[in-house]
């Protein structure tokens, strides 16, 4: 947590990286390192459906039909969820915001809370490292949806709701795009470097 003038401020972080960046492995240092709560959207929604909440029962309807849980639903567990984890160092926010009206709609949510997005790091790594990571994860695990054409067209989603909200962090002068390729622990290396110079 930062001090500034007597402010508390967490430390918030987003991470960006299409599928088989490595955005997990790398999410996981993160929060061991940095004390960080790990934030992902899905886990959220299990948990308030799974404790009856009235948001958990909202999304439940939506979720039930096969229909997307509307942003302000999703919004709204997150701000419960910073209410009620005020003593945490900082958030990592893994898979969301998504698209840029999440983005900004997060910004205000944070805001209410004398809070903001301190940094977003970019997992950068070409397409061709991708698809062959998301490959050999297929043969592994035996994913069927880790096939070249499913692949190719969860990076073309990606690309098309990630690139509008990259820019509308670039603006803000938030965005840190961290080269992806190489070992896992060089990798975090960089992402330390990025993390530690703006807590000084």
């Amino acid at each position: 947590m930062l001090i500034y003038q007597n402010i508390k401020y967490m430390l918030n972080i987003v991470i960006f990286g299409a599928p088989g960046s490595g955005k997990g492995t790398q999410s996981a240092k993160l929060i061991e390192q940095y004390g960080l709560k790990h934030v992902s959207t899905g886990d959220l929604l299990r948990a308030e459906i799974k404790a009856n909440s009235p948001l958990g029962q909202m999304a439940e309807s939506y979720m039930s039909k096969g229909q997307l849980v509307p942003d302000e639903i999703v919004i709204g567990m997150l701000d419960e969820l910073i209410k009620k984890n005020s003593d945490v160092e900082g958030f990592i926010f893994d898979g969301f915001p998504r698209t840029l009206e999440q983005g900004k709609a997060l910004d205000e949510m944070l805001e209410k809370n004398g809070q903001s997005i301190s940094l977003v790091l970019s997992l950068e790594v070409k397409d061709e490292e991708l698809v062959e990571r998301l490959l050999k994860r297929g043969e592994i695990s035996g994913r069927s949806d880790d096939n070249r054409e499913t692949i190719e067209s969860r990076l073309k989603v990606y690309y098309d709701q990630t690139a509008p909200l990259k820019e509308f962090y670039r603006r803000q002068g938030k965005l840190h795009e961290i080269y992806g390729e190489g070992s896992i622990d060089d990798i975090f290396a960089a992402m330390e470097k990025v993390i530690d110079s703006f807590a000084q």
